[in-house]
This record gives C-alpha cells, sequence and structure tokens, in this order.
C-alpha cells in the first residue's frame, strides 16, 4: 500500500500485477478553469479517471458543504457518492496525479484520507515523470466506468473550521501555515479574494518549496531539515495547513507527513474564508 507519494516505477509495477488500482488525473489551472479538461483529453495516463477540482472536489454552491472559501468541500456523503460512481472501491490503491506540481491532485489525496481511505498516494513528479519514464498514455475521453457504492469509514484526515482557527489564534497549541506565495502572504498582491494579507501569527511555506527541481518531492532528510527551521521550536502536532481556497496547502501537509513529522490538520476554508467576514483580524507584511 502506498500512502504518501509512488514513483513512476512502482506505479508501473503495480500495474504489471494487476492490482486493484484506480488513477486518477487531477489536472487543473486556476485561472482557466476548463484547461485541466482540455488536457486530461489530449494526453492522460492510460485509464486514468479524470477528477476536476470544481466539478469533483468542491462543492460551489451546496447547502452541505463541509467548509467555506472559494473551494468549498463537499459533504462526505457527497464525496463518497462520486467515488462510487467513478467505481473506486476500499480494496483499491488510488494514485492521483496532475501536471502543476502536485499543486491540485493533493485534494484528492487528502479527500481520500478524510473518507477513510488510507491507500491513497501522489505519483511523484506528476504526468512528467510519468513520461520520463515511458509510462503508457492515451487521447480521448478516458475508461468505460462502472458505478457502484462506495463506504465512507473512520476519517483518517483532520478538518479545521474557521470558527476553531479563531479561538485558538494565539495561543500556543495552534500554528498556522500559509502555503501562498510570499507576496500574497505579505499583502502586497491579492488576485483573487477582496482582501489582501494573512491571518495574524501564520507562518509562510510556499507549496512549491516542497518541490525539486525535478518536479519531485525533495528528500525527506531535506523536507524535515526546512520544516525544523520554519517551526523554530514549535511542535510539529500543533500545525495547521491553509492557503487561499485548501487546495495548494496540502503539498505542505504531505511534505510534513513525508518528512515523518506527522499527518496534520487541513484548514480547508482558508484565506477566501477567513477574510469573507471583516470583523476577523488581518496582518501584513
Amino acid at each position: 500500500m502506498y500512502s504518501t507519494l509512488i514513483s513512476a516505477a512502482q506505479l508501473q509495477t503495480l500495474m504489471t500485477n494487476e492490482q486493484p488500482l484506480m488513477v486518477f488525473d487531477c489536472s487543473f489551472e486556476l485561472m482557466q478553469p476548463a484547461a485541466g479538461d482540455t488536457q486530461y483529453q489530449q494526453s492522460h495516463i492510460a485509464g486514468a479517471v479524470r477528477a476536476d477540482l470544481d466539478r469533483h472536489l468542491s462543492a460551489k454552491g451546496a447547502t452541505d458543504a463541509a467548509s467555506g472559501g472559494r473551494h468549498p468541500l463537499p459533504s462526505l456523503d457527497a464525496f463518497a457518492a462520486w467515488l462510487g460512481s467513478v467505481g473506486f472501491s476500499p480494496d483499491m490503491q488510488a494514485v492521483v496525479y496532475d501536471r502543476q506540481g502536485a499543486n491540485y491532485c493533493g485534494r484528492l489525496w487528502w479527500m481520500l484520507k478524510w473518507a477513510g481511505h488510507e491507500a491513497s498516494a501522489v505519483l511523484d513528479g506528476g504526468l512528467q515523470a510519468w513520461i520520463a519514464a515511458g509510462g503508457a498514455v492515451e487521447p480521448g475521453a478516458g475508461p468505460t466506468l462502472q458505478p457502484g457504492t462506495y463506504p465512507l469509514s473512520t476519517p483518517r484526515a483532520a478538518l479545521v473550521t474557521t470558527e476553531t482557527v479563531l479561538h485558538h489564534l494565539a495561543r500556543p497549541g495552534q500554528t498556522l501555515v500559509d502555503a501562498r506565495g510570499a507576496p500574497r502572504f505579505r499583502g502586497e498582491v491579492e488576485p483573487l479574494d477582496p482582501i489582501a494579507g494573512h491571518i495574524p501569527g501564520a507562518l509562510n511555506r510556499p507549496f512549491a518549496d516542497n518541490l525539486g527541481p525535478d518536479g519531485c518531492f525533495k528528500p525527506a532528510t531535506q523536507l524535515r531539515a526546512e520544516f525544523d527551521t520554519l517551526l523554530a521550536g514549535k511542535d510539529p502536532a500543533s500545525v495547521v495547513h491553509h492557503c487561499g481556497s485548501g487546495v495548494s496547502a496540502v503539498p505542505n501537509l504531505i511534505a510534513m507527513e513525508v518528512a515523518g513529522l506527522g499527518r496534520v490538520a487541513l484548514y480547508a476554508g482558508s484565506w477566501s474564508d477567513w477574510c469573507s467576514d471583516p470583523s476577523r483580524p488581518v496582518a501584513q507584511g
């Protein structure tokens, strides 16, 4: 079972051994939402199922959304219904990937843990690494699906609400880590949300800092050293990851787990939910 990262070679072995497996293409472009579908139709890992951030992994406008923000989480029941609709089952290894530096596929990785499915892994290096390793790709609309029912089990990932973040603000039991780029964190620019800045006391760790020049996650020892420096003695278990809308925060969460620092919490509503109420405090700089 793979529960954090899987290499292209390891995925090829799983396919050769015909183990129960489902591969998900989560490619997406934030400023061009339709581009992910186009990319998938042009080329995807042979047999991969499409998982779109807006259509499948968010619940915009839903009355039962599990979080706020620009990309609210669907309810667990709604997510389980989608997993069943694509034929995913509890005995399968899930492998998720994108072609955007693990920016979007981590969302599905985390949601599967949240639904109780531990056998979920990110393809290290994404589609680029798969192609470089000689993996098979194909164009088109994707495989024929055999719908079923996906049973939820005990969550294996912690979801934190805006109310919880606010209640624990500035207390030692909560360490906020913001995955947005430094200019957005400092409040110098804000292309997406109505207010610029960050949650007071948050630390900044841009999600792309977890990847090396090859597009793969850095070695565990290097990630461990970088997070130790960032946290500066704060308890890793106190970390709550967030970003703009709860998506690009997940690579930081994965990196901490790869580094041996445990699986910590996600504030899925993130900055977009936090700044939706002007009474909440904002920091800049």
